[in-house]
């Protein structure tokens, strides 16, 4: 069967009918962006309306799909905030829809007089009156002769509507088609659904158990994600198995470890020679470096990155920001030099860089730090010899391979600086070899953790004023950008004004997403070379962010925030020979599993301990709890609760690759059509190009 069969979903949400350009800015926001990713978004909760001809047995309160005719309006003056009324009659009964903030004609348009349409919403009573407010669904009276008292709710986000969601989602599942199997006999469970089948049920759940992950429709589809993901990950690592072989004398090693100073951990001892002894072999290295906040990952790759420039070869450093990028190249040219390597920086809005792409391409340059832009058509090197990627769940298979393609049997170093409990790794990585540095630098102390309520504010803040006498440098985090009706939490502009009256508007930078990125690195020298010592900040920090005068870290509202991200904001501080402090403010209420977070966070700086307790009090998920980093996103698979299926998965994958050759198989080009609905495709087409 040809991958044409799944065109129609991939086709934009443009194509389905009542969807225009700015409900598509709406559903971007939910980031669905085609057809596949409407089927993909999954029902949360069950509507019940019961169909009813009358009210007599109507209590307030009550879910109901009614027949009502529309006698009158009652249309409120302009100046008056009174709602507009409809009198309408079910049977025999009156029975008055309310609307508050509407306008008329759209109202009148869609319950026009002496009509009949199918209203859902819950009753109540009004002085003695029948009345539904807002009506959830309005429909054509016609409806009622087929209606379904139990339909999906679907997650929202604002301008979208309840019944836009299930009628969008009803005409998406309309476009699928039944595929061949592509899951293993031997893997898949006897009451498993085809997929097609899997996916109308999941969207018609009937009671709450249709909503969980162990029902067999939402098993399977969570299988299909991951068995993907497997498949995709082994392609990329079996593609080219064959490697070159990288040697060196260690000269321009010594060199660097010298301009150094410290000598290396016995956790990056180890680290850089297993990595070493994968260059030298003769098989393509795809290792991932794993270790703690500060256990000094970046100069195991820097001496790695030496190992592979001394024996001729290029360089490549990929990160996700531009602020990372910076830093990245600042501190590694400080060391590099030293050795006399030559290293350069390209990121996306740099000018005047056919000169860097021209130096590149004869070999010039031989370590090259960069954002996206390193995936560019136009970045080509010499001699590719080593790719060092940062943060690596920022990047995509794709872009892994897109970066790797510019080179002959490159060898590839992930680094992640979230720690990932051993049952997590398979699902961010694959089967990787994996390096864990599990000491820290000498020197390092750790940072002491304690937490109070948000009602000692002030007492925080006057303990400040002794913190800025002493030169200390503070981080201030705060869950929002701008104050929000909607939810009660710390904003940070809103800080950042309070605390500038407090301590003076030299003292006080603020940073956040929303900034261009010229404001950020003002924000960010004024705090690091200047005379700003209190950064106020969003999570925009949370990775990359080096200043090691900085020894105080203040997060608001701590209790909202999951603990990988908790235990990476703290690692913005204790990074030089200081002894630093972090303090978490929780607002009230908190939940059981929020307090418990912070105990944690207060008992230990060990970021596996931190990451497999993280594991454990998530279970099936926190609705407080942020999104954790270096956990992969899933749409219809949680990482967090499906280990066992997420084995199986793998073990699916590797059968399945042993057929030779693995695309030209039955299962094989069913399992190609799996990739593409996960959008592997390019991926696999560059795999099976080579």
């Amino acid at each position: 069967m040809r991958p044409e069969i799944l065109f129609p979903l991939f086709a934009p949400l443009s194509s389905l009918k009542g969807v225009g350009p700015s409900l598509i800015k709406t559903l971007d926001r939910l980031q669905l962006s085609c057809v596949f990713d409407i089927v993909c978004h999954l029902p949360v909760g069950i509507a019940h309306f019961p169909l009813k001809k009358s009210l007599k047995d109507c209590r307030p309160g009550d879910a109901v799909a009614l027949v009502v005719k529309i006698l009158d309006y009652s249309i409120p003056p302009k100046i008056q905030k009174k709602p507009f009324k409809i009198t309408c009659t079910v049977g025999q009964d009156l029975l008055d829809l309310t609307f508050f903030k509407v306008y008329p004609k759209s109202i009148e348009s869609r319950l026009p007089r002496g009509q009949q349409r199918l209203i859902c919403g819950t009753l109540e009573q009004f002085l003695g009156k029948w009345q539904l407010t807002h009506p959830e669904r309005i429909a054509p009276a016609e409806v009622a002769s087929f209606w379904k008292e139990k339909s999906p709710l679907y997650p929202l986000t604002a301008g979208l509507f309840q019944n836009q969601a299930q009628r969008f989602t009803q005409v998406a599942l309309s476009r699928l088609r039944e595929l061949p199997e592509w899951i293993p006999e031997a893997h898949r469970h006897e009451a498993w659904p085809s997929w097609k089948t899997a996916f109308e049920k999941v969207h018609n759940p009937q009671v709450e158990g249709d909503l969980q992950p162990h029902h067999p429709a939402r098993e399977r589809l969570a299988f299909d994600e991951l068995f993907a993901d497997q498949l995709a990950l082994s392609l990329v690592r079996n593609a080219h198995t064959r490697g070159k072989i990288i040697q060196s004398n260690g000269t321009l090693k010594t060199k660097i470890l010298e301009a150094f100073g410290h000598p290396l951990t016995p956790g990056q001892t180890k680290a850089l020679a297993e990595i070493e002894a994968d260059m030298a072999s003769n098989h393509r290295m795809v290792r991932l470096l794993q270790g703690d906040v500060g256990s000094g990952k970046t100069i195991v790759a820097l001496l790695a990155i030496a190992h592979a420039i001394e024996a001729g070869y290029q360089a490549a450093f990929l990160v996700p920001t531009e602020i990372l990028a910076n830093q990245h190249a600042h501190n590694l040219t400080k060391l590099a030099e030293k050795a006399g390597i030559k290293v350069a920086l390209l990121i996306g809005r740099q000018k005047q860089k056919q000169a860097l792409y021209d130096d590149l391409r004869h070999g010039k340059v031989q370590l090259i730090v960069g954002t996206h832009a390193l995936l560019q058509e136009g970045v080509q090197f010499a001699n590719l010899g080593l790719v060092i990627i940062d943060e690596q769940h920022r990047f995509g298979v794709e872009q892994r391979i897109s970066l790797t393609s510019k080179g002959q049997d490159v060898d590839v170093l992930i680094m992640t600086a979230t720690p990932i409990p051993r049952s997590l790794q398979l699902t961010a990585y694959g089967d990787l070899a994996v390096s864990r540095i599990l000491d820290k630098p000498q020197g390092r102390q750790p940072v002491q953790t304690r937490v109070l309520g948000l009602n000692r504010l002030q007492e925080v803040c006057e303990g400040l004023q002794r913190l800025l006498e002493n030169g200390e440098k503070i981080y201030w985090v705060c869950p929002l950008v701008e104050e929000s009706e909607v939810m009660d939490l710390a904003a940070a502009k809103e800080r950042y004004d309070h605390l500038r009256s407090l301590f003076g508007a030299e003292k006080v930078s603020l940073v956040h997403g929303r900034q261009k990125v010229e404001e950020k690195e003002m924000a960010m020298t004024a705090f690091k070379e200047g005379p700003c010592q209190i950064l106020v900040a969003t999570t925009v920090i949370e990775v990359g962010i080096d200043v090691k005068d900085a020894t105080v870290m203040i997060i608001e509202h701590a209790e909202r925030f999951g603990l990988a991200q908790l235990h990476q904001l703290r690692g913005r501080v204790g990074r030089g020979d200081q002894s630093s402090h972090c303090l978490l403010l929780y607002g009230y209420p908190i939940t059981d599993i929020g307090r418990r977070r912070l105990q944690i966070m207060k008992e230990t700086n060990d970021g596996f301990r931190i990451a497999e307790e993280d594991l454990r009090l998530r279970g099936g998920g926190d609705v407080l709890g942020t999104k954790q980093s270096g956990l992969p996103s899933y749409r219809l698979a949680n990482p967090l609760t499906c280990a066992p299926l997420l084995e199986k998965a793998y073990i699916a994958a590797q059968d399945l690759l042993k057929d030779d050759p693995f695309l030209r198989s039955p299962q094989g080009q069913a399992a190609r059509l799996l990739l593409s609905l996960f959008r592997q495709e390019k991926g696999i087409a560059l795999l099976t190009s080579g």
